[in-house]
C-alpha cells in the first residue's frame, strides 16, 4: 500500500530539475505507457503493486503527455493542466516554479474570517484569476478577510459551475491555469487576504471522467443525487482516499491555498473504521507540522451532525467549522419567504430565534418536512465553527430564474438581512456582488461538448421547475447567453441605489470588527428576545465592557417596543440611514423603522 509523504506529490507527473517522476494508479491496466507527443517518445510504465505504475523521464516544464492505454491516448487523472480541455493532453507543471513572495505570511485566525463567495468565471467580465486580482483592493475596502473561490477543477467547457469537474488537480484552463492561481494566492496573501477554495470529493461530473479507464474510483453501493459515488470504502478503495488526500494536500501544499470547503459531505458515503474526512484531518495536521502554516477543512453539510465538527479525539471528524444552512433558511422565511419545499420546516422568527442561540434549528426535534426526528444538539462548539450568510451560490441558482435577494425583497430589506447575519455570533459570508444588491441573476449554466448530454441537462432542468412554469421558460443551460447575464455588472457600484447599499455593508463590516461584541464569537454570550406579534427580534451580544443590544423589525410596519434600559443605551447603528444618534437613558420604549435594523451600546455596565 503506497504511503502519502505530505512534503511533495506522490501522484501524477512530480517535476525536478528537469527530470518528471510519474506516477499513475492504474489497477485495472495489464500494462500502461506514457507518450509525449512533441517528440514522440514512448515510455513503458512499471508496476509498482497495489495498482500503481511508474516511470521517470527527463522533460521539460510545459511538456505535453498522455497515457496510452489500448492503443488510446487519455489524458492524466492527476494532471495538474488541460490546455486543451477536459479531452486533450496533459500539460508537464512545475509547482515549484512560482516564485513566491508570501513567504511571511501567516493565515487568520479562523474567528476573523469574513468571506466572500465568488465565480472566477462571472465575477469579472473577463471571467480570469489575473481580472480577479485587480478587485482585490475593493474586496480588501469592503472589510472582506477571505476570498472564497467555485471550484476550478477542469471542467468541460468554459461555462459551467465548477462543480462538474473531471480532473480535481487541475486548474481550469479558461480562468488562466494552475500559474495564474498560484500568482493570485501570492497577490491575496500581498493584500492580507486569505484564500478559500471549494473542492468536490463526493462525485464528478459526466464528460471528460476518464477515471474509471484506469481504477475503480466508484463503487455500486451507494448512489449520489449527480451519479455514483466514490468509493472511499469498497474493494480498492485505498488508491481512491490517496487520490482525494493528495489533491488536497497539492492545493495547500503547492498552491499556498489557506483553507478548503468540501462540497456537500453528507454525499460522502464510508463506513470505513476511520472516516475519510478523519484520515484527510490527519494528514492535513501533519502537513502543518511540516511547513508550519495553518490551514482550516470547512464542509458543507445538511445532517446537523456535530461528529463532522468535533475533534477526532471525542470521535468527531475533526473539520474545523461548517456552513449552517438552517440559519439561512429561517431567515428567508422570517423576510417572508414562502415556506415551500424545505423552508416548510421553519417557521420564522421563532426558528431564527434558535439559529442565533442554538445554531442548529432541528437539533434532535421532528422535521415535518423530512417525516421524522432529526439532528443534534450544538453544545460547546464556539460560533467561529458555523458560516452563515443571507444568500450564496445555491440558493440563489438553484431557483429556476437565478433570481438574487435584491429582485425579491425591498431595499431596506436587504440591509436588514445582511445586518442579521453580520450581527450574529457566527461566521459571515457574502455572495458575490450582493454587497451593492447586483442585478445580475446567478442561473445554471453548462458548456458541454456531447449533445446528448446537453439535452438530457435541458430536459433535467425542465422536470425540476415543471410546477413553476407561470413564472418563465427555464433558462438554457447551454446558452452563452444565460452565462454571460450572470456576469457582475460593475458600473452599478456607483450608481444609486447600489452605492449605498455598499457603503452600508462597507460601514457594517466596520462596526464588526471594532465592537469585540460583534468580533468575539460567543455563542454563550448571545441572548434573543422573540416580539412574535410584531415580528421583531431582539439579540444581545455580551461582553464585559462594550456589551450591544441588536434590534431587528422584519416587519413592514414601523413597531414600538418597550425596553428595560435602566443602564442606558447608545444608538451605534442605524440601517435607516437616518444618522441621528438617539440615548435611552430610563425605561421606556424605542420605535424601529419597517424593516430596519438599530444596534446601541450598553451604557454603565
Amino acid at each position: 500500500m503506497k504511503q502519502i509523504d505530505v512534503k511533495q506529490r506522490g501522484i501524477g507527473v512530480t517535476y525536478i530539475d528537469g527530470m518528471a517522476d510519474i506516477r499513475l494508479w492504474a489497477p485495472k491496466l495489464n500494462e500502461v505507457s506514457i507518450q509525449f507527443p512533441e517528440t514522440g517518445r514512448t515510455i513503458a510504465m512499471e508496476s509498482k503493486g497495489y495498482g500503481y505504475w511508474q516511470a521517470r523521464a527527463k522533460v521539460a516544464n510545459d511538456e505535453q503527455y498522455c497515457f496510452i492505454v489500448d492503443d488510446k491516448k487519455i489524458p492524466d487523472p492527476a494532471s495538474l493542466y488541460q490546455p486543451d480541455g477536459v479531452h486533450g493532453a496533459s500539460m508537464v507543471f512545475d509547482v515549484n516554479a512560482c516564485e513566491w513572495t508570501d513567504g511571511t505570511w501567516r493565515n487568520i485566525p479562523l474567528n476573523d474570517y469574513i468571506f466572500y463567495e465568488l465565480h472566477t468565471g462571472t465575477f469579472t467580465s473577463e471571467g480570469t484569476f489575473e481580472a480577479i486580482e485587480q478587485k482585490l483592493d475593493y474586496l480588501k475596502e469592503l472589510g472582506i478577510t477571505a476570498v472564497e473561490i467555485m471550484p476550478v477543477a477542469q471542467f468541460p467547457g468554459t461555462r459551467n459551475w465548477g462543480y462538474d469537474g473531471v480532473f480535481p488537480f487541475a486548474v481550469q484552463n479558461s480562468y488562466g491555469g494552475p500559474a495564474a492561481l498560484q500568482k493570485l494566492v501570492d497577490k491575496c496573501h500581498e493584500k492580507g487576504l486569505a484564500v478559500v477554495l471549494d473542492v468536490v470529493y463526493n462525485h464528478l461530473g459526466p464528460e471528460g471522467n476518464y477515471l474509471d479507464t484506469f481504477g475503480y474510483y466508484f463503487t455500486d453501493k451507494y448512489k449520489t443525487p449527480w451519479g455514483a459515488a466514490i468509493n472511499y470504502d469498497d474493494a480498492w478503495c485505498d488508491g481512491v482516499r490517496t487520490y482525494f488526500i493528495e489533491n488536497a494536500l497539492t492545493w495547500l501544499r503547492d498552491f499556498h491555498i489557506d483553507a478548503l470547503r468540501l462540497d456537500a459531505v453528507h454525499a460522502i458515503k464510508d463506513f470505513s473504521p476511520k472516516h475519510i474526512l478523519q484520515e484527510l484531518r490527519e494528514h492535513v495536521d501533519e502537513l502543518m507540522h511540516v511547513t508550519g502554516r495553518r490551514h482550516y477543512l470547512i464542509v458543507e453539510c445538511d445532517l446537523n451532525d456535530t461528529r463532522f465538527i468535533d475533534s477526532t479525539t471525542k470521535g468527531g471528524y475533526g473539520m474545523d467549522a461548517q456552513w449552517s444552512d438552517e440559519f439561512h433558511h429561517a431567515l428567508r422565511v422570517t423576510a417572508g419567504q414562502s415556506k415551500q419545499g424545505y423552508y416548510e420546516d421553519f417557521d420564522g422568527i421563532d426558528h431564527l430565534a434558535k439559529a442565533y442561540t442554538d445554531t442548529y434549528v432541528y437539533d434532535g426535534i421532528y422535521s415535518p418536512h423530512r417525516l421524522k426526528t432529526f439532528g443534534s444538539k450544538v453544545t460547546d462548539h464556539p460560533g467561529a465553527q458555523f458560516v452563515v450568510f443571507s444568500q450564496n451560490h445555491d440558493q440563489v441558482g438553484n431557483r429556476m430564474l437565478g433570481e438574487r435577494t435584491s429582485s425579491l425583497v425591498s431595499f431596506e430589506m436587504l440591509k436588514l438581512l445582511a445586518g442579521a447575519v453580520i450581527v450574529s455570533p457566527y461566521l459571515p459570508l457574502l455572495f458575490m456582488g450582493e454587497e451593492w444588491g447586483a442585478s445580475s441573476p446567478f442561473q445554471y449554466f453548462i458548456s458541454h461538448t456531447d449533445p446528448e448530454l446537453v439535452e438530457a441537462v435541458r430536459k433535467g432542468r425542465k422536470a425540476e421547475f415543471a410546477s413553476f412554469h407561470i413564472e418563465g421558460e427555464v433558462p438554457d443551460p447551454q446558452a452563452e447567453d444565460t452565462y454571460n447575464n450572470c456576469k457582475l455588472q460593475w458600473a452599478q457600484t456607483a450608481e444609486a441605489p447600489y452605492k449605498a447599499l455598499l457603503q452600508f455593508y462597507t460601514n457594517l463590516l466596520r462596526l464588526r470588527k471594532s465592537e469585540p461584541a460583534l468580533h468575539e464569537l460567543d455563542r454563550k454570550k448571545t441572548l434573543v428576545e422573540v416580539h412574535a406579534a410584531q415580528n421583531v427580534l431582539t439579540v444581545h451580544r455580551g461582553h464585559a465592557e462594550r456589551p450591544l443590544t441588536c434590534y431587528m423589525n422584519f416587519s413592514k410596519q414601523e413597531q414600538e417596543l418597550g425596553v428595560n434600559v435602566g443602564i442606558g443605551l447608545e444608538k451605534i447603528f442605524d440601517s435607516t440611514g437616518t444618522g441621528t444618534e438617539e440615548n435611552v437613558t430610563t425605561n421606556t420604549s424605542i420605535k424601529l423603522q419597517p424593516e430596519s435594523i438599530q444596534i446601541y451600546l450598553n451604557k454603565n455596565v
